[in-house]
């Protein structure tokens, strides 16, 4: 029987998961899967915002399309760089236990510890958006690159500071690296710190084996964020923050929309069923109805 092939980038923090989803295949089944790496345009373009070369599907197109021509049998994502609407024949098979959703801060201790006007990199309207509501003196730069890239730029200079998800440093073990920031300062991005693998719809095989390590918790509170993103038609020029949480039978989804520089935004949260198609819609409306212009703009069209 041929191998049971994972697709993934080929930058450390995608290989470091696609092992993890390797190790935990072969824990379920003892199952020996291969690893196929496939470069990616976002990979190779490193000098220009996602939203300004194509957006998230940077991170996807080539192994969309690997796995559609059978050359992989799953692909192995970050879920927070998986564009929210995606091909009828891929479907999301698996979520691995999410892990830590804060960001970290490396080169200051908090927010409030940056020097006045201090510099800080980074390539995400989201934390853009929200440092500059938290401190409108800050200035940011580009910053894009892996894990190893932003540190490298940080050092030599070219900006103060820089937030890079807790969840990718923890799996490349740089557990002493920066500061995590709690959520009620910085609202995380939508599915951060979840790993998920994808298949080709129709394939019940792989679907059956990747069921085993499916973690429904992770599964629910990312497919929840997801729909948001959906009901909201954002992209990844949208400086958009949500959190979905599980207690119980409860499902509590929080969120933040923002201007492009910060000055305007508007907050919510929702509780319901974990498997209400209604909930994150009824939160998107809410949010909308209640957004600043600076903010509904964004959202329009």
């Amino acid at each position: 029987m041929p191998p049971f092939r994972l697709g993934t980038r080929g930058s450390p923090l995608a290989l470091a998961q696609a092992h993890m989803v390797r190790d935990a295949l072969a824990a379920a089944h003892g199952l020996d899967a291969k690893i196929v790496v496939i470069r990616t345009t976002g990979d190779k373009v490193q000098d220009r915002a996602l939203a300004e070369i194509g957006g998230k599907a940077l991170w996807t197109k080539e192994l969309d399309r690997a796995l559609l021509a059978g050359e992989i049998d799953c692909a192995v994502h970050s879920m927070k760089d998986v564009e929210t609407f995606r091909p009828d024949d891929i479907a999301i098979a698996a979520m691995l236990p999410r892990a830590d959703v804060r960001d970290r801060l490396v080169g200051a201790e908090s927010v409030d510890a940056l020097g006045r006007g201090a510099v800080v990199g980074t390539s995400s309207p989201r934390r853009a958006a929200q440092l500059k509501r938290l401190r409108p003196d800050l200035e940011t730069v580009l910053f894009r690159g892996n894990v190893d890239t932003r540190l490298a730029k940080l050092a030599a200079g070219e900006a103060d500071a820089t937030l890079l998800a807790a969840a990718g440093l923890e799996r490349l073990g740089r557990h002493d690296v920066g500061h995590a920031i709690p959520t009620n300062i910085l609202l995380p991005a939508p599915a951060q710190g979840a790993v998920g693998i994808e298949i080709r719809a129709g394939d019940s095989h792989a679907r059956s084996l990747l069921a085993a390590i499916d973690d429904p918790h992770t599964h629910a509170c990312v497919l929840a964020e997801r729909a948001l993103l959906a009901a909201l038609k954002a992209d990844c020029h949208s400086p958009v923050a949500a959190l979905a949480t599980l207690e119980g039978a409860i499902l509590t989804i929080e969120a933040e929309l923002l201007s492009e520089d910060g000055t305007e935004h508007v907050h919510g949260q929702i509780e319901g069923a974990p498997l209400d198609p209604e909930l994150s819609a009824a939160l998107a409306r809410d949010l909308l109805d209640r957004a600043p212009p600076g903010v509904r703009r964004l959202f329009e069209g």
